[in-house]
């Protein structure tokens, strides 16, 4: 036999092992929004994991007493500087104002693994309720507004009580992370896992973020009737 009868016969390479994510260690995480409560708690949890972190902020003063509360190394900045100093920027600011803030940096996320963690809700008399966005989840918008970045959606069912928490040594979570490249979602993954008790599980490309932004309104009811923080594990993974 030839080797031309042998062509197309190769053994496939062997599929990547999911758990097999890069090192992260090295990397400046920047945090807009970083003076919430969400935004806060993060940024914390990384600090406290030994990832250098950058809290922004419309104003810098604001974001630099903020960074001083939490110690561990966080620095303040103003969102253009936090944005252009770091490796990878967590989108953790208001839904109200989440297009015009990207919008304002959308030259100093160029190039930038932008996390989008901002959940579209109303609130009624009966509780919180899931907006849909004209481009189908906030992390689709942002990608929409940042097209020279590369934008992945995680860290939507956190409770910025347990985040903020210095007593609570680990969050007991899995985070979903949705995006369109793998090596991307590869490294929001290992970032997650950098914060003791949780993981960060691939949950589909982008188009995907819309029901996980959604899913915090009944998250929302399950902490007011059980008066808890509910996070969420997925099993058999």
């Amino acid at each position: 036999m030839t080797s031309t009868d042998n062509a197309g016969s190769a053994p496939k390479p062997p599929a990547k092992d999911p758990w097999d994510l890069p090192d992260v260690s090295g990397l400046t995480v920047g945090v807009l929004g970083g003076t919430g409560p969400q935004g806060r708690g993060l940024a914390y949890r990384l600090a406290r994991s030994g990832q250098k972190v950058i809290i922004g902020s419309r104003v810098a003063d604001r974001a630099r007493t903020a960074a001083d509360g939490l110690g561990l190394g966080v620095e303040g900045a103003d969102n253009a500087e936090c944005a252009r100093r770091s490796d990878v920027v967590i989108v953790a600011v208001p839904w109200d104002g989440h297009a015009k803030t990207l919008e304002s940096l959308r030259d100093e996320l160029a190039g930038k693994l932008v996390i989008d963690c901002v959940n579209p809700l109303g609130f009624d008399k009966q509780g919180a309720y899931a907006l849909k966005p004209e481009e189908g989840s906030a992390a689709e918008q942002a990608a929409a507004l940042l097209p020279e970045s590369r934008v992945t959606a995680a860290f939507h069912h956190l409770s910025a009580v347990l985040l903020q928490d210095e007593a609570i040594e680990e969050i007991d979570t899995d985070v979903l992370v949705l995006g369109d490249a793998r090596a991307d979602t590869d490294l929001v993954q290992a970032l997650a896992g950098r914060i003791p008790g949780m993981r960060g599980i691939f949950a589909g490309r982008l188009r995907n973020a819309h029901q996980v932004e959604s899913l915090v309104a009944n998250l929302i009811s399950v902490n007011r009737r059980y008066k808890a923080h509910a996070g969420l594990r997925t099993t058999d993974v």
